[in-house]
């Protein structure tokens, strides 16, 4: 299918259109970026919920209630899925979707599970693009539930406009959650399996744990749910709209969309320049720089610098023709 084949049927919503962008992504296809690039102007209209915790949690069950919930409101809903890495294909092992099979025939919900690839703070490097593709497909709800990588599983909040963080009895001391900066990245705390002895315990030390953050304009509140049954989900949910005003009314909105848009552009760049450097200490130039470290005629730092010169002069040169 070419690039512009696959755009127009895109636009026509089309869920092959939008499972085969998502593999490109996903894939690192140059194609990927084509698309983006073209269907950049219809984003910006959904809302990201971010759901994160440690494994065991329940935030695929806890997903799967939130699905049900927003689509009793008449919200189409997709879900990006992170999941572990299979060490054969290098795959995501679909664990999620297993858990959210009772939407699988439901029209206005679209579920995808995306591998971690070896990257670390619960997200795939891929995050990013394929967040925005489901945004141009046109959903009311993107939830990105992380692969669940233990206390620094931060990067969650660099992409969602509301972050969810989910806490379970029974894991542990609680007191360990402080140590992190998990705790702060949080806009609501869960109390998942609020039903199981020490429920009630954990939610007296997450609030007790909140006073340390200081005065806020938004002091996250500690929510206690059953996702199995569906108690306390539509209670969750409206504090998911009360924080979606807060953002608004207080500019915050506006600023995580500008962090957003700033670390997408830093990632992206990252990522072509370490290309290009790639590229280039393959070149004679790039061999004869490690031949001379080794050599012990230039340390390491001059030789990074040399080829950063080289590179800005190529650079350069390009942007001249």
């Amino acid at each position: 299918m070419s690039t512009s084949a696959l755009i127009e049927r895109f636009q026509q919503r089309q869920r092959g259109a939008l499972a085969r962008l998502l593999t490109l992504i996903d894939n690192g296809h140059p194609a990927a970026d084509e698309c983006l690039d073209e269907l950049h102007r219809h984003t910006g209209q959904a809302r990201v919920i971010g759901i994160t915790g440690p494994p065991g949690a329940g935030k695929s069950t806890l997903t799967n209630a939130l699905i049900k919930g927003l689509r009793t409101q008449q919200l189409t809903v997709a879900v990006l899925a992170v999941d572990p890495s299979s060490a054969i294909s290098g795959g995501a092992t679909l664990g999620d979707r297993i858990r959210m099979l009772d939407t699988f025939d439901d029209d206005g919900v679209y579920i995808r599970s995306m591998a971690t690839r070896g990257q670390y703070g619960g997200l795939t490097l891929a995050t990013g693009s394929a967040t925005r593709a489901l945004d141009a497909f046109g959903f009311d709800e993107i939830i990105l539930e992380t692969v669940g990588v233990g206390q620094d599983e931060v990067d969650i909040a660099s992409v969602a406009d509301t972050t969810l963080l989910l806490q379970v009895p029974g894991m542990g001391d609680s007191v360990q959650t402080i140590k992190a900066g998990i705790l702060e990245i949080a806009d609501i705390i869960v109390v998942n399996k609020a039903d199981a002895p020490g429920a009630q315990e954990l939610q007296r030390d997450l609030r007790a744990m909140l006073r340390f953050r200081g005065h806020l304009d938004w002091m996250p509140p500690v929510m206690p749910t059953v996702s199995t049954t569906g108690q306390g989900i539509d209670e969750l949910l409206e504090k998911v709209n009360a924080h979606a005003e807060y953002l608004e009314v207080s500019g915050q909105g506006e600023h995580r969309r500008y962090r957003r848009v700033r670390q997408e552009i830093h990632r992206l760049a990252r990522r072509y320049l370490e290309r290009d450097l790639e590229v280039t200490l393959e070149t004679t130039y790039g061999e004869q720089m490690i031949q001379n470290v080794r050599e012990h005629k230039i340390t390491p730092r001059g030789a990074a610098l040399n080829i950063i010169q080289m590179m800005q002069s190529e650079s350069g040169t390009k942007d001249s023709r």
